[in-house]
């Protein structure tokens, strides 16, 4: 299939963040997928020790300005983007002053994980999927990178099936090993249930560990990518329990084609 549009979903991207695996992939597949001649965007959380200066962000005033209502509580959503000059690529950042403004990505500087990061996640991918609303713009795969991304197989097979931008979309993620200690809050369920969620969809991380996030990812996605070497064995099993078409952690010569490849394949799958 020629002319994708992929929509990356990406917890980390460089050069914004050091580099990692995960963070290389989520800068180089877009732009490779893009120099095959499809059509891409990707977005990624506008946290604090990004520095809009250097990397030039500046907000989308007609992206911005929603509300978002996680947990009873409004919160404003602020849409900036930047552009990677030498691979002609904008990213879209999701940005809130509660939630991105700490100049840490996911935990303190005593090492502990936000307590909000539950919320964080949340308030990230809602974002994601109601600008893409407002962008009126239909992808044919999301690709979902990290467990930061892990919600979105389930709003988009759930709470936004119906909604005309993302009811043709299949939904790719990829699994890392980079993941949190323990769980998020206990009320974690029910700060993600909105119109389309059930208690039922939900059962998987009533215990939401990071094992449990990635399985429901896993259960709502269409085709799994495992991201690196070292994914827990549980998550791989899962996979193959379930049927799931899949990939194998790859070298990185050639991978974006492989990829491409993959997306074709999921297309071209019954859901």
């Amino acid at each position: 299939m020629e002319n994708k549009k992929v929509l990356y979903i990406s917890q980390e991207i460089t050069p914004y963040l050091p580099e990692s695996e995960m963070s290389v992939i989520g800068r180089t597949l877009p732009q490779g997928i893009q120099e095959l001649g499809n059509e891409i965007r990707t977005f990624m959380p506008r946290y604090g020790c990004v520095n809009e200066r250097r990397n030039q962000l500046h907000e989308v005033i007609r992206l911005s300005g929603m509300n978002l209502i996680i947990d009873e509580t409004d919160h404003p959503l602020i849409i900036k983007v930047a552009s990677i000059q030498c691979a002609r690529m904008q990213v879209y950042f999701i940005d809130n002053e509660d939630y991105f403004h700490r100049k840490n990505v996911l935990f303190d500087n005593n090492g502990e994980y936000f307590k909000d990061n539950d919320e964080r996640t949340i308030f990230f991918i809602r974002g994601v999927l109601e600008t893409v609303k407002k962008l009126c713009w239909s992808p044919d795969i999301v690709h979902c990178h990290g467990w930061f991304s892990s919600l979105a197989p389930l709003f988009l097979k759930k709470a936004y099936r119906d909604d005309p931008v993302f009811s043709n979309t299949k939904v790719v993620y990829s699994v890392y090993s980079e993941c949190f200690p323990g769980t998020l809050e206990k009320s974690f369920p029910k700060k993600i249930k909105v119109d389309g969620i059930t208690d039922k969809d939900l059962s998987m991380v009533k215990v939401p560990s990071c094992v449990n996030l990635n399985k429901m990812a896993i259960k709502y996605s269409d085709g799994i990518i495992f991201g690196d070497n070292k994914t827990d064995k549980a998550l791989t099993d899962y996979a193959e329990e379930l049927k799931k078409p899949s990939i194998g952690h790859h070298p990185e010569e050639g991978y974006i084609e492989r990829y491409s490849h993959f997306y074709d394949r999921i297309l071209n799958t019954e859901s």
